[in-house]
This record gives structure tokens, C-alpha cells and sequence, in this order.
């Protein structure tokens, strides 16, 4: 039976005695997967994997689609996204200050993530956690009158920060290049979306990617969708992970929306991470 700790009281659970490096039953599996949907936020303590053994475990959970930016791929794995404030030789060694704002993994893809993993290497000594918003509850204190509003809306989304737009800033989201641009389209998603797992209705992605609603006058779809956001992140829907070395998190990105908090470039920081797309198309 597997062994699970609730990480608070609304959402988020830790999973103790399993080590991931090693080949995992269907029925274990099962299990793990099981808790994971009814726990949105799942963390494993204490791992120790190549990048074989992370992309073998991820792989369980759906098929994985490697990051637009490309040239932080793993060497060993294209699926794992390196993310590190680490310079070597004066290059960085990998994407640096990613996703400092709330927003939903590949929510500007037509198919969206079911989940993403960050398997923590090194660890800053200060800082860099991960801020958790529960966008189920969020959907639930919604009124009436706004439940009925936004029940047929769709969301009009596209690579980016819709607050942050500056290629400067640290809060941009990470700048792509000429060629990654053209790769990606607008596309769209419903404003509330039935999660295609567990059928429960959640705010989807009304912070960073989504910049307008179809329909529905530039202003008057920004004024919306901030008012949404507000509501969506306000401090009782969230929960503030602490990474250990060796961490592995696993969230669902139709039910939160998540943040990376700032640190100082010059404390080491280094994750790989793993986005797993849904099966199918369920915007």
C-alpha cells in the first residue's frame, strides 16, 4: 500500500518508501497515479536518477513533448528541459529565471499538459520555491452570475506573459528565438474546463498565456481575465513548495496554476524537468 502524506490541508501530497530509479509494477503504479489526480501536487523525497530513469517513470504518466527551446535540452534526452542559472565556460547551461509568473504549462499548444515534473539537483541556499495556485477551488468561490458568464468562454492563447511583455525583464517569459516564434500559433482553450480526468470544472489558465477571449473586445477580455486572475491567486488558494535535493514534483496543470519564485543568479539552482501533453485534445 502506498504510503501518503497530505502536504496541507486542500491540496498537495507526499509519497514516502518508493524509489523511482527502480522498475515500478502497474499496480503500484496505479495507485501513484490515482493519488496524484485526487492530489493535484505530488512530491517524492530523497531520488537519485539518471536521465534514463526520470524519462522511464514520466513516460508512465502519458507522451512527453519536449520544450520549444530547444538549445536546453538534455544532451542524454530532448523530452528533459534543463533549467539552471549555472554558467560554464560563460554559457549558460540552462534556461535560467523560468515561468516567474503564474501561468499554465504548454497552455499555448492546441493539446495542453497533463502534467509537469521538476526533478531537483541542485538547490539554492536561499529561496526557489514553486507557488501552487488551486484553480478547482478558485472555480468553486466563484458567483453564480460569474459561473454562468464564463461557462461557454474561450480563452485566446499564445506563448507568453500577458502582464510581462518586455524581452528584458526577468518576469518575461523565456525569450525565444526567431525560429521557435514561427513554430508556435494562436490557439484556444475554455476559460472553465472540465479536467479531462477527473470531469471537475476548474479555472484554466487565466494568468500568463491567455491574452484575449474569443469574441470579445481586447479590453474587455484583458479587464476579464484580470479580474479572474486576481480571484484565482489570491493567497488562501496557495501553497508554497520547498525543494529538497532530490525532489521530484509531478503537478496537474489542468487543475493549478504554478509560479518559480525569483533568487539570486548567483546561488545555484538546477532542475530537469519533463512536461507530459494529455492523450488527446480537450480544449
Amino acid at each position: 500500500m502506498l504510503a501518503v502524506a497530505k502536504l496541507q490541508h486542500d491540496f498537495g501530497v507526499e509519497v514516502c518508501g518508493v524509489d523511482l530509479s527502480t522498475a515500478m509494477n502497474d499496480e503500484t503504479f496505479s495507485e501513484i497515479e490515482s493519488a496524484f489526480f485526487a492530489g493535484q501536487l505530488m512530491v517524492f523525497c530523497d531520488q537519485r536518477l539518471s536521465p534514463a530513469q526520470f524519462h522511464s517513470f514520466a513516460k508512465r504518466f502519458g507522451p512527453p513533448e519536449p520544450h520549444v527551446i530547444d538549445q536546453f535540452h538534455h544532451p542524454a534526452c530532448s523530452d528533459i528541459l534543463v533549467l539552471s542559472n549555472v554558467n560554464k565556460n560563460g554559457s549558460p547551461t540552462g534556461l535560467a529565471d523560468a515561468g516567474t509568473y503564474f501561468h499554465t504549462d504548454y497552455s499555448y499548444l492546441d493539446v495542453p499538459a497533463r502534467c509537469t515534473m521538476l526533478y531537483s539537483i541542485v538547490v539554492p541556499r536561499i529561496g526557489g520555491d514553486t507557488l501552487f495556485a488551486n484553480q478547482y477551488a478558485a472555480y468553486d468561490d466563484l458567483s453564480a452570475s460569474m459561473k454562468t458568464l464564463i461557462e461557454n468562454l474561450v480563452g485566446l492563447h499564445h506563448y507568453g506573459n500577458r502582464d510581462d511583455v518586455d524581452e528584458a525583464s526577468r518576469t518575461v517569459a523565456s525569450v525565444l528565438n526567431d525560429k521557435q516564434k514561427n513554430r508556435l500559433n494562436w490557439v484556444r482553450h475554455r476559460i472553465a474546463r472540465a479536467h479531462p480526468v477527473t470531469g471537475r470544472k476548474a479555472l484554466y489558465a487565466v494568468s500568463g498565456s491567455s491574452f484575449g477571449i474569443e469574441g470579445m473586445p481586447d479590453n474587455e477580455a484583458v479587464a476579464l481575465l484580470d479580474e479572474l486572475k486576481a480571484h484565482a491567486t489570491q493567497p488562501k488558494y496557495i501553497y508554497s513548495l520547498k525543494y529538497g535535493v532530490g525532489s521530484l514534483v509531478i503537478w496537474d496543470n489542468a487543475s493549478l496554476l504554478h509560479s518559480a519564485t525569483l533568487i539570486d543568479p548567483n546561488d545555484a539552482r538546477t532542475l530537469w524537468r519533463i512536461t507530459i501533453k494529455e492523450p488527446g485534445s480537450h480544449a
